[in-house]
């Protein structure tokens, strides 16, 4: 479970990092790193207070069974919700997430904002890449606190998460661009199959569900959740064509 909860919270952070890190380096070539760092490091030790305290607190003041059962429902829709969209971008019914392109909007639109100060904080700098990290981060946050308190393992899933975010810096210091190679899209679809593994797991056991094999189940569960969606990408393929073909029909006929 220890494996689980650290990869589970790497998966979900490295994704939410990638999207964040975009952001800031937009800001940063575009406008004046130092405060674009500097609302980085802002957000991040927010996020970080945010996990502790409120993980914390919930681990010791909500029942197990409570926890597991509200938990386990928040999961299953927020897994729910990332797995639909990777199934619909894998079958081609909608576009994959592109940072390349995310990038070029950002530096676009902060090419309009005023100056840069000569001296001192460049507040929008600061304020673009505190709101950036802190949106994407607030996602990561969720997952660790779900994935920690109903676990009881809140330090695995904040190192898995911590993880993700040195790596994913380590990689864009180096590169110095977006990192558009990186296979968002497969990494949204493995962390939409566990969460929404892990939701329907614990909300079972929180309204009284006994699981053959115990833990065990969650394998079957993952398994089930896996064909599934990847039954759901062939579907979406097979009418994706469909559907383009009726909209050519539809333009010619018009």
């Amino acid at each position: 479970m220890v494996l689980v909860t650290v990869l589970s919270s790497f998966l979900a952070a490295a994704v939410e990092f990638v999207e964040a890190v975009t952001i800031v380096l937009a800001v940063g070539v575009t406008r004046q790193w130092r405060s674009a760092l500097i609302g980085t490091l802002a957000a991040v030790g927010l996020l970080v207070l945010l996990v502790g305290a409120f993980g914390t607190a919930i681990a010791l003041l909500v029942p197990i069974v409570v926890l597991r059962l509200v938990v386990g429902g928040f999961l299953l829709i927020y897994g729910l919700q990332w797995l639909t969209r990777a199934v619909l971008r894998a079958g081609g019914a909608t576009a994959r997430h592109d940072e390349a392109a995310i990038f070029e909007r950002e530096v676009t639109a902060l090419r309009d904002e005023p100056p840069v100060p000569p001296v001192g904080m460049d507040w929008i700098s600061f304020t673009v890449a505190f709101k950036g990290v802190l949106l994407e981060g607030l996602e990561v946050a969720f997952i660790v606190v779900s994935f920690g308190a109903s676990a009881n393992l809140l330090g695995p899933a904040a190192l898995g998460a911590g993880a993700a975010g040195f790596v994913v810096l380590v990689i864009a210091a180096l590169v110095h661009r977006p990192l558009a190679q990186v296979p968002e899209n497969g990494l949204k679809f493995a962390v939409g199959v566990m969460l929404t593994t892990f939701g329907t797991f614990w909300a079972g056991e929180g309204v009284g569900i006994e699981w053959p094999a115990s833990d065990a189940a969650i394998l079957a569960l993952l398994a089930g959740y896996v064909a599934i969606a990847l039954v759901g990408v062939a579907v979406v393929r097979a009418r994706v064509p469909e559907r383009r073909g009726h909209s050519a029909a539809a333009a010619e006929s018009g």
